[in-house]
């Protein structure tokens, strides 16, 4: 584990475009409780990317909601991705947004940075394998996957509390974004 430098950028992608999502509540909960000189931004466009096509992927022809991403991306110091399972495994806008994350192959937006998957899910496992799935899939695609950082949340075991307000959940989230700004060098 490296020095922790000062005013750290991590860029969330959330894995569920529903806007009451719980893990769209899990990354706003990471925002709250980043710790200091720690900032914690969500990239709200997921949605807006088209699927991946090496066609409109030129000079010149890029959609403007990738050039955000792919600028969000080259901003960060390091990634949070916040996603649920989708029948067993890593939702669409996910994996597209990994796919035009690792483009141009071998240099994109999060190459050699470290990155972090968590997030909730029915059943009670959590997610686990959507979360092994998209460390699996992004570490392909070039960042530094940090496979020791995992918190997978089986949505059942929230209760009826919210979540701002779920003290072991909120420490367990702001434990996970410390450990992933501590890799940052």
């Amino acid at each position: 584990m490296s020095t922790m430098k000062s005013d750290i950028q991590i860029l969330a992608l959330v894995g569920s475009l529903r806007a009451a999502s719980i893990n769209r509540q899990i990354a706003e909960l990471a925002t709250d409780v980043a710790p200091d000189s720690v900032h914690v931004n969500l990239f709200d466009g997921l949605g807006e990317l088209p699927f991946y096509n090496e066609d409109i992927d030129t000079a010149g022809a890029v959609p403007a909601a990738v050039t955000a991403l792919r600028t969000a991306a080259a901003n960060a110091d390091a990634a949070l991705v916040v996603t649920p399972e989708y029948n067993g495994t890593i939702p669409a806008v996910v994996k597209n947004a990994i796919d035009w994350l690792s483009r141009p192959f071998g240099d994109g937006a999060l190459k050699g940075k470290p990155l972090a998957v968590i997030g909730g899910a029915m059943g009670r496992y959590g997610g686990v394998w959507a979360h092994d799935e998209t460390r699996k899939s992004f570490a392909i695609a070039g960042t530094r996957v940090i496979d020791t950082i995992k918190l997978s949340v089986p949505l059942q075991s929230l209760g009826a509390t919210p979540l701002t307000d779920n003290a072991e959940l909120s420490a367990n989230v702001r434990d996970v974004v410390g450990k992933l700004a501590a890799e940052v060098s």
